[in-house]
């Protein structure tokens, strides 16, 4: 033999095996529909086949049906669209658990509370329908109404929640976490009176001309009102919350979620229901950085759980018009004077200091910053520890980011921070936005996605639920159209096509969490997290882009969450997620599947006092 020949053969054996080994048997090959891969060098493909939780060939239908064995199951897509499955780039797991447990007040069209009439039918529809979580709670409990988008334009009050009962304790969230209101069954359970002081950083509203509680509170009164609520809540309800949040998630497509703000209890949950068994999807959990720091972060899931990072709050709510920004609100809050620009929820120092420890540690570190002059701080932070950590690659993430100047984003370009941007805001708060928290020149310029783009930066999209629900389909929408729910566009030069908004929610997110290699996009060798759409996005109108449904979410493999085509179009996500059996090509035993401010100050209230109970 010669040694060309030699060398030949060896070349042809070198090429030849791994395309042998590939072609194992596949469990499942998927076709009849587009498939959307988030993969540039081949965007689309014909079919899929997985085997092992994982993607084996992605293709021709011709090419990956040579994966077919006798025990294949074949699943036609019938013309509906496969996508990689979403990938939480900002959300709270835990506490859209709650959401989920309990009434919803949001309006349309995330839920249908449009007056105080309505919300207190709500109420007392829930309560008469869900008795053990009524009594599991010791508390009626509704969450998500907005004043804004009540036809009487005002907050309700104990004697609309009286109408409901005077006998059990009523609290309703506002749509912000920031606010909410209580019945007198609650007010007196609680000892709020009329010789009762506003906190520092929170008010009780008053009736008339007298000093006795409405039943309305704002900030640190309301929070003092949760508190009351968490004190029963145990391992079992926290457990429930888990459970609960993630089955949501999942029925909205989301097979990698975040816990962006955790403390003791809420991780301890997490791991208690991994253990178990009954996480259908991946978490990644952020403690905050600033209540505890002996979590070690790792790159590796447990059952499902990781600690992922560290989370730190630099501002709050722009909206809520807490959030810190380098000029004065468009129309300031009453009682501030003209000049009134929010403030900080840290200083500077503390913020650096945090950073700085993060860094020192190879911890990634989600920042909440919503205000320019709060993300600043945060870019001043990072700055000051790249320089004294050079050789940290923890890639930082800005949360919401939501008054991001034009300037900022060169800035977080040279530090390679990445910006997880909140476009859905778009929809829900635009026009207020405009008419009230920033102006018109301001708010064409929320959630600047354009600009990132324009540097070629990665950027991911978020939720943030509680605040809202965790509808990717809305997410994808609002990135797409940036339509307000008048009907306006904010800033169409942040307006982007149907693939990049697409990436901003599975490859890039996979990225923010150092997972591109394993998620975000439908390639041979990773994970088989899939969702299959009702419809092509890329086709259907902008319009009805938020309309499209997740029919199934399939996690490693396995089906996790089924939709009735027809039925979906009839039930709100929490309506429907008990209704349904998994399709016959689930591997597995499968469960039945069940805003802004990133709800900071309510958590912590809620937790701590769970920690302390």
């Amino acid at each position: 033999m010669t040694c060309r020949a030699f060398v030949w053969i060896v070349c042809f054996c070198l090429v030849s095996f791994p395309l042998f080994a590939e072609a194992r048997e596949a469990e499942t090959i998927y076709f009849g529909g587009p498939v959307l891969t988030m993969n540039d060098d081949l965007p689309q493909a014909e079919a899929v086949a997985v085997a092992d939780g994982t993607i084996l060939a992605v293709g021709d239908l011709d090419q990956v049906m040579q994966h077919r064995g006798e025990r294949t199951d074949l699943v036609d897509l019938e013309g509906r669209t496969m996508v990689p499955g979403f990938v939480d780039s900002h959300g709270h797991a835990f506490m859209v658990g709650l959401q989920a447990s309990v009434a919803n007040l949001l309006p349309p069209p995330d839920g249908g509370v449009d007056s105080i009439d309505g919300l207190v039918e709500t109420l007392t529809t829930f309560a008469a329908e869900n008795p053990e979580t009524v009594e599991r709670l010791g508390w009626i409990v509704g969450f998500g109404y907005d004043n804004a988008q009540l036809v009487e334009q005002r907050h309700p009050t104990r004697d609309d929640l009286d109408r409901v009962s005077t006998d059990v304790p009523i609290v309703v969230i506002h749509q912000s976490s920031h606010l909410g209101s209580a019945n007198s069954k609650a007010l007196d359970l609680l000892g709020i009176s009329a010789d009762t002081p506003d906190p520092k950083g929170g008010k009780f509203l008053r009736r008339d001309g007298t000093n006795e509680p409405d039943g309305h509170a704002e900030e640190y009164a309301f929070f003092a009102m949760l508190g009351g609520l968490a004190g029963n809540f145990d391992d079992d309800v926290s457990d429930a919350f888990v459970e609960r949040g993630t089955a949501m998630l999942a029925s909205f497509g989301y097979t990698t979620a975040q816990e962006g703000r955790a403390n003791a209890d809420a991780i301890a949950a997490f791991r208690r229901v991994a253990a178990r068994g009954d996480l259908r999807i991946d978490v990644a959990i952020y403690p905050d950085i600033l209540m505890l720091d002996d979590e070690v972060p790792t790159r590796e899931y447990a059952d499902g759980v990781r600690i992922a990072g560290y989370k730190l709050t630099i501002d709050g709510s722009p909206q809520g018009k807490t959030a810190w920004l380098s000029r004065p609100y468009f129309k300031v809050p009453d009682g501030q004077p003209a000049d009134y620009a929010g403030y900080a929820a840290i200083t500077p120092e503390a913020a650096h200091a945090a950073i700085d420890k993060a860094f020192a540690n190879d911890w990634q570190l989600l920042v909440h910053a919503n205000g320019d002059a709060a993300i600043d701080t945060m870019i001043a932070g990072v700055d000051m520890a790249r320089q004294a950590h050079p050789n940290v690659d923890g890639r930082p993430v800005l949360i919401h980011g939501q008054t991001l100047r034009h300037d900022q984003v060169a800035q977080l370009d040279r530090l390679d921070i990445f910006p997880s941007l909140y476009p859905m805001h778009t929809y829900y708060w635009g026009d207020y936005h405009r008419e009230s928290v920033l102006g018109s020149e301001r708010a064409e310029n929320i959630s600047p996605t354009g600009w990132v783009l324009d540097r070629g930066m990665r950027f991911g999209t978020h939720h943030d639920a509680p605040v809202a629900l965790p509808d990717s389909m809305r997410v994808l929408s609002a990135t797409v159209t940036r339509r307000s729910r008048s009907g306006d566009i904010l800033g169409p030069q942040h307006r982007v096509d149907v693939m990049t908004a697409l990436k901003a929610m599975t490859l890039w997110p996979a990225f923010q969490h150092f997972e591109e290699d394993e998620k975000g996009s439908i390639e041979p060798g990773k994970v088989a997290d899939l969702v299959i759409l009702s419809a092509d996005p890329r086709e259907v109108a902008e319009a009805d882009l938020a309309g499209v449904k997740v029919l199934e979410t399939i996690k490693s493999g396995r089906t996790i969450y089924t939709r009735d085509e027809q039925a979906a179009l009839h039930l709100p996500p929490a309506l429907g997620l008990f209704a349904h059996e998994p399709h016959r090509h689930d591997h597995a035993h499968a469960h039945a599947a069940t805003a802004d401010g990133c709800f900071s100050p309510a958590v912590d209230i809620i937790l701590d006092v769970m920690d302390r109970d």
